[in-house]
């Protein structure tokens, strides 16, 4: 199986034949129809978090079923999947109270070993997923089944892109009709905010990015105003636009304290500010208690939109096949496996909303 592997911290990805441990009993073996190539896979590969090198990178595909172990009983063998990057168990506290994106068995999932390498070493997958390579195998907790037409390409933003964005705005924030929404940073998961907030029913979207590509694109998609934060301080220029209020809801989806500090003081008293994007393990925020107490501002976290993913994915593929959900536009490009370096540079470059593997 050809595989785009994580060697060390800050380096290309080496494709590798490895071979794969053969399924356990609760286990799916998916052959990968596509996997985009998300900001969290740049993150990780640059030392954001900790990985072990030895890691097949991709945490957001979409395929379909080729074997199951033997007491797999929500798929089959031919149907079509989304992979989740947080495994829904199904069992544990959270999961029975409606927080599956806090699923007790992440960790676990995440730390199994799936195969060998080259080398004769062992390889690990990626949110025990792996997705840039020709198949996957996973656990039975880490797929859902999905019907209808939705071509793989875009049914794969569903599985990280989708649910965290549009998530945040409906899940997380629950932006209501007629709010005032902003949106820092418009790569793939931010267009997703925006269009979360337009379903919502949100009456202005402020998009926020200094490329010019990913504010028309935002515009594309439900934003009615847009900021370039090189043209001066954003917090000011969402201050004008909503005459000095603020807005109900911010969206940080960058992964940085001073983009999250931007969030929280753009909202207005009584507003909310939603943290999207993945900051470094070890970032910290300083915020003033007392403008939390005396304007009763919210800051809220924000994991995997605060997904119920065996609700939220079927959903997703209906909002997609009737219109109401744009992922076409957010395909910026479809690539081989061996063109997902190149992927990663003109991510940094400001150059793609999303790139997509769709040949292995």
């Amino acid at each position: 199986m050809r595989a785009a592997m994580f060697t060390e911290t800050g380096g290309p990805l080496t494709i590798e034949n490895v071979e794969p441990t053969p399924p356990g009993p609760r286990d799916v073996v998916v052959q990968l129809g596509a996997s985009g190539v998300c900001h969290s896979d740049l993150s990780l590969k640059n030392g954001y978090v900790g990985i072990m090198p030895g890691t097949i990178l991709g945490h957001e595909g979409a395929g379909t079923v080729l074997e199951v172990g033997a007491e797999v009983t929500s798929v089959k063998a031919g149907d079509r999947i989304v992979a989740s990057f947080i495994p829904a168990c199904g069992d544990c506290w959270f999961c029975l109270h409606d927080q599956s994106h806090l699923c007790d068995t992440e960790m676990a999932v995440m730390m199994s070993m799936r195969g060998n390498r080259p080398d004769g070493s062992q390889y690990m997958a990626m949110t025990g997923l792996g997705t840039f390579a020709e198949t996957m195998t996973c656990a039975e907790a880490s797929v859902v089944k999905i019907t209808g037409d939705v071509p793989d390409e875009q049914l794969a933003l569903i599985g990280c892109g989708i649910t965290t964005g549009v998530g945040a705005a409906l899940n997380t924030a629950q932006v209501h009709p007629g709010a005032t929404v902003a949106v820092i940073g418009c790569g793939g998961v931010g267009q997703a905010v925006i269009q979360g907030a337009r379903i919502a029913g949100a009456s202005r979207i402020i998009a926020i990015d200094m490329v010019e590509m990913k504010r028309k694109t935002a515009g594309q998609l439900g934003a009615t105003d847009f900021v370039d934060p090189s043209a001066g301080d954003p917090v000011a220029q969402v201050q004008e636009i909503t005459g000095g209020r603020g807005v109900d809801y911010a969206f940080e989806v960058i992964g940085l304290p001073e983009t999250t500090l931007q969030a929280y003081n753009m909202i207005r008293k009584g507003g909310t500010a939603v943290m999207v994007g993945m900051t470094r393990a070890e970032a910290e925020l300083t915020i003033s208690t007392f403008d939390l107490f005396f304007n009763e501002k919210t800051l809220k976290g924000c994991k995997y939109g605060s997904g119920q993913v065996r609700r939220d994915f079927q959903r997703f593929v209906d909002l997609i096949e009737t219109g109401r959900l744009d992922t076409t536009s957010m395909v910026s490009r479809t690539i081989k496996l061996d063109e997902v370096n190149e992927a990663f540079d003109a991510m940094q470059r400001g150059e793609v909303i999303r790139s997509v593997i769709t040949s292995f």
